[in-house]
């Protein structure tokens, strides 16, 4: 390379000097700035240099970077041109006419069973394909016989008979999501979702009852402890293993192999779905079998047992059912209430409401505000008993447990832990999100189930429950004790889950005294919990 640069003007009184470099690639020119032109110094630090390049793409060597950049980029702009993306209006597929729609409808094995309306919701939208009914003839004797079912096929039941459709729902409940093209069609997929969404409130009010009536004067803290440790995402894949099924699950891979986030999420969603297909065709004592006999859970193995903590001294007495003993699942799965009994769940009421509550009745709460509450409530029921003096002792239990699901638990907690509504709203939590998935599921046939849990989680709002007894004015009514009084009363922050609490507390009582059908007499029109809330400006 040649380069040329005179030096001889730079101490010319000009303000600028031009130097030219001659280079053998191409030549540009060099125009040196100085601050101070009259300095002796025309090297010193106090001056600028600018300079100009002029290059052009064509005259660069053929093997240079810069000219493959822009090959490659004048390339790209023919070989690949900017698409014209359509109006969203050409994207959206047109809406179905209305005979098609109907006849859609009318064709869906959803609207088959009259008799069972829950079960029918829960049926897949379309007739099951031969790739469907291939993994029948393939897996579902396998299934069945891990989980102890007799392996002839389900439609030797007749129409009223709900086990009828357990073939197709045991199929539903093994397809989740990420088990192949198969699993993916429309009507499989929200098929098991929507199984699932039902299983996942199913399990959870299986074993609050359990623990309710298995540990009759535990917190429900502890209880929340033991349900995770058994039905907890991390323990899952043990119990499907222990069963057998996770060939089923998995059918080309090995689970123990598969890392968490790929085991885990496929485990839960057949777990619950399962669960859900057991409940609706055979019911809860199912449940229990299969959870305690089938996957083995044992209420006292070393990994769902609850923390240490300080146990407030409980020296009120309980029930005689509960006394000395620790009840099993095979007491409370074959359970039956006697024909003259107070409630529909009398043992559940009894591990529930303590019997030392009777020492409140005549109090000043039991004559100034059981009446309000209960007209409110529009209790008691109108009930066909044999008996006169079996109504009367029952609506006497039924004000006394409503003033327990009045009782804060800084009232009476302390000397007396079961004094307060905590163990009601454990189960009326349960039966209340039970009682809305089966709404959804019904209202909304055509919803995945990702779909509906997110209307669930956004109906069932804590805020929107305590909002909902507040509308009523019941807040009025909660017994708190005397020196928090005015700080719950005029504290947001503190009155709301209180009153959150005490909403579901009276559904658990619901539950116990009148059964499943007041719970929704008492969710949807009492308390109307679809109402739409208008949004917060």
């Amino acid at each position: 390379m040649e380069l040329s640069s005179p030096f001889k003007h730079l101490l010319s009184s000009s303000n600028q000097s031009d130097l030219s470099f001659n280079t053998s690639l191409s030549p540009f020119s060099f125009q040196p700035y100085f601050k101070n032109p009259n300095s002796h110094h025309p090297f010193s630090r106090n001056y600028r240099i600018l300079a100009v390049v002029d290059v052009n793409p064509q005259e660069l060597p053929r093997g240079s970077p810069q000219r493959l950049l822009r090959e490659l980029a004048e390339r790209k702009k023919t070989v690949f041109p900017k698409k014209r993306v359509p109006p969203k209006r050409y994207i959206l597929k047109p809406p179905l006419d209305d005979a098609k729609l109907a006849e859609r409808f009318l064709n869906s094995p959803q609207l088959s069973l009259k008799s069972f309306p829950l079960l029918s919701s829960c049926l897949p939208s379309a007739r099951l394909n031969n790739a469907d009914k291939t993994w029948i003839d393939e897996y579902l004797l396998e299934a069945k016989q891990a989980l102890g079912y007799p392996l002839e096929p389900s439609e030797r039941f007749g129409d009223d008979n709900p086990a009828k459709q357990f073939d197709t729902l045991l199929y539903l409940a093994f397809q989740h999501p990420l088990g192949g093209e198969r699993t993916m069609t429309r009507h499989v997929r929200s098929g098991h979702s929507r199984l699932a969404f039902l299983g996942q409130y199913v399990l959870e009010l299986a074993l609050a009852e359990f623990f309710l009536q298995r540990y009759p004067r535990e917190s429900p803290a502890p209880m929340r402890e033991r349900v995770f440790g058994l039905i907890g995402k991390r323990n899952l894949p043990k119990w499907i293993k222990a069963a057998s099924l996770q060939n089923l699950v998995f059918p080309f891979d090995e689970m123990d192999k598969l890392q968490r986030k790929e085991r885990e999420p496929p485990v839960k969603s057949v777990f619950w779905a399962l669960f859900g297909a057991i409940y609706l065709c055979f019911g809860m004592p199912e449940v229990y079998r299969v959870l305690f006999e089938v996957f083995g859970m044992d209420p006292e193995d070393e990994s769902c047992q609850p923390k240490l903590r300080r146990q407030l001294e409980d020296v009120d007495y309980v029930s005689v059912e509960f006394e000395g003993r620790l009840l099993s699942w095979q007491d409370v799965a074959t359970y039956k209430p006697p024909e003259d009994a107070l409630f529909a769940q009398p043992r559940l009421f009894r591990a529930c409401v303590p019997p030392g509550m009777h020492r409140f009745r005549g109090d000043i709460w039991d004559f100034d505000c059981r009446p309000q509450v209960m007209q409110a409530l529009g209790y008691p029921l109108s009930m066909t008993d044999r008996i006169p003096e079996i109504t009367e002792a029952r609506n006497i239990e039924l004000g006394l447990g409503l003033q327990l699901s009045f009782l804060h638990p800084s009232k009476h907690k302390f000397e007396h832990p079961r004094f307060c509504f905590e163990r009601l709203e454990y189960v009326g939590q349960k039966i209340q999100d039970l009682v809305m998935a089966e709404r959804l599921l019904m209202k909304h046939l055509d919803a995945p189930g990702r779909w509906l849990q997110e209307k669930h989680r956004r109906v069932l709002l804590n805020k929107f429950c305590g909002r909902y007894l507040r509308d009523k004015h019941l807040h009025r009514y909660i017994i708190y004790d005397e020196q928090i009084q005015d700080k719950y009363e005029h504290n947001r922050r503190l009155r709301n889950p209180a009153t959150t609490a005490v909403q579901q507390a009276i559904h658990g009582l619901s539950y116990t005294v009148y059964g499943k059908p007041d719970v929704r007499r008492l969710m949807f029109e009492v308390f109307d919990f679809e109402q739409i809330q208008p949004k917060e400006i």
